[in-house]
């Protein structure tokens, strides 16, 4: 039960700090935050990835060129241009790691506007921090599994973000439904994405690209947006004029957000 609870929880809190924290606020600053909850949010991203630890700025720059240049050559991960999901990743694990280790000089335009903490980033996207965290994952294992096969979840433990973005970027990129018609290859690959929490309503994302709730019909249910609605409620973060449910305006061929970070 205490291995269950663990994967599960571990599953939901990464993927829920990768598209609140990583995704809405850092790459595309769909709401804004005091300085005191972005750090908060900063730390928990950093304690529920783990292992798997993204750095917000290299995570933000990626996507905005995702964004950008979707299903294109230029796509930093697209199923359209790779043969398998492990192809795509290992390109993207390389684009990543020359802009978390400023190898790479992003364009202008996709450049600033996001969070960054350099000890966190120094600490959660290093070595030892990542060898760290994999070591109490085991010593956790040891100490509450009942079963062998309980240890071949250890992987997804020490993968967990690569694996969400794995998911989201292979799957929502081929399987599903089409609510708009686009010049990429976006779906919709669940109506009520309890897997990773709306990240796969790719398809309406990729057309209301500041829109902070990812689902538009009435029978989508994205459970990220409702989070983000009581963190609004409670004065945690401002939505601004996104707070009115439903209110979209199509995404521009460059994001706002990247414009005025130039």
């Amino acid at each position: 039960m205490a291995i269950a609870l663990f994967f599960v929880g571990h599953w939901t809190l990464s993927i829920f700090c990768q598209t609140f924290f990583l995704h809405r606020y850092a790459s595309h600053r769909m709401f804004t935050m005091s300085k005191g909850w972005e750090r908060f949010f900063y730390l928990l991203t950093f304690i529920a990835q783990g292992s798997s630890y993204l750095v917000p700025r290299a995570y933000a720059i990626l996507h905005r060129h995702h964004h950008a240049y979707s299903d294109t050559e230029r796509d930093p991960h697209s199923p359209r241009h790779t043969g398998n999901p492990f192809a795509m990743m290992w390109g993207t694990r390389t684009r990543y790691h020359d802009l978390a280790y400023r190898i790479e000089t992003p364009e202008p335009k996709f450049d600033g506007g996001y969070p960054e903490w350099d000890l966190v980033d120094r600490i959660g996207g290093d070595w030892p921090g990542r060898l760290a965290w994999g070591t109490a994952y085991v010593v956790f294992y040891l100490v509450f599994a009942t079963a062998w096969w309980q240890f071949l979840l250890l992987p997804a433990h020490f993968l967990m973000g690569v694996i969400h973005g794995a998911i989201v970027n292979w799957c929502g990129h081929r399987y599903g439904y089409r609510n708009f018609d686009s010049k990429d290859d976006s779906r919709n690959t669940l109506p009520f994405d309890f897997v990773t929490m709306g990240e796969l309503f790719q398809n309406n994302h990729h057309r209301f690209g500041q829109a902070p709730n990812f689902a538009v019909r009435a029978w989508e249910l994205d459970p990220t947006w409702h989070v983000i609605r009581l963190l609004a409620f409670l004065k945690i973060i401002d939505l601004g004029e996104h707070l009115q449910v439903g209110r979209y305006e199509p995404t521009p061929e460059v994001s706002p957000v990247i414009d005025t970070a130039t």
